[in-house]
């Protein structure tokens, strides 16, 4: 009896997880830039001084993030990028190191820096900072200009320039923060990816989320029965043990 609560346990608690994946991943379906997270589940025999082969236990496998491309829109606000191919911005994370993302929404602070969620976002010699109340326009190449208010037209000048990357065949890895890496080093130290000057962004438009809605509301539906499903199992496994005690305890 116990084999089939090895079973359903372990697949209803992959199953919760896997609730939580979806409902993040719906949650998201509105964000820039946002890739979707893929959960999985996998049969493992269980391990431990109770080996037993009859005994199976359901795991997680998360393969990754689904990297398919979100539909791009059209903003017609400036600093609204969005990047071409496989390319990814490169943002400066909260211990100063760096990271990469898809989302576009460009923002300028109080000090000038342009930021992207609150993170600067990073240039050849580090984080950009522009003139506080110019006007900015960024090119394909993601160089950034500026003019400042009032000034002649010609007066455009540059002021910085996107770092744009390309892991090519690289695999990354999305962090706690949401942001993507590339795997550390056997010395544990994270990598960082060289600027591709072969990549190019599209401004004034906005990537969406590759999440689909109605497929992420499917899932949650399919996931939520499978969960019962599952508990229906353990009860029925515990009325059945139940039983086959009674029938054992009867005196002759």
């Amino acid at each position: 009896m116990d084999r089939i609560l090895y079973t359903a346990m372990s697949g209803a608690k992959q199953s919760l997880d896997q609730q939580a994946v979806v409902n993040h991943n719906l949650s998201n379906a509105a964000t820039a830039g946002f890739r979707a997270q893929l959960h999985a589940m996998r049969a493992v025999p269980v391990e431990g001084d109770g080996l037993l082969a009859t005994r199976t236990s359901v795991a997680a496998t998360t393969p990754g993030s689904d990297f398919s491309h979100g539909p791009v829109s059209t903003t017609g606000r400036e600093l609204d990028v969005a990047v071409e191919g496989n390319g990814w911005l490169a943002v400066q994370t909260d211990d100063g190191g760096e990271a990469y993302t898809r989302r576009g929404d460009l923002q300028v602070d109080g000090n000038g820096m342009l930021t992207s969620v609150g993170r600067p976002v990073m240039g050849a010699d580090g984080p950009i900072i522009v003139p506080l109340e110019a006007k900015l326009s960024i090119g394909a190449d993601g160089t950034i200009s500026a003019i400042g208010p009032g000034e002649d037209p010609n007066a455009l000048v540059p002021v910085g320039q996107l770092k744009l990357a390309d892991p090519e065949n690289q695999t990354l890895m999305r962090g706690d923060d949401g942001l993507f890496r590339l795997p550390p080093g056997d010395d544990g130290e994270v990598p960082i990816l060289a600027a591709n000057e072969d990549v190019r962004v599209v401004s004034g438009a906005l990537e969406g989320s590759n999440v689909s809605a109605i497929e992420s509301m499917v899932a949650m539906i399919d996931t939520q029965r499978r969960y019962d499903m599952q508990m229906k199992v353990i009860d029925s496994a515990d009325e059945n043990a139940q039983r086959a005690n009674n029938l054992l305890s009867i005196q002759g």
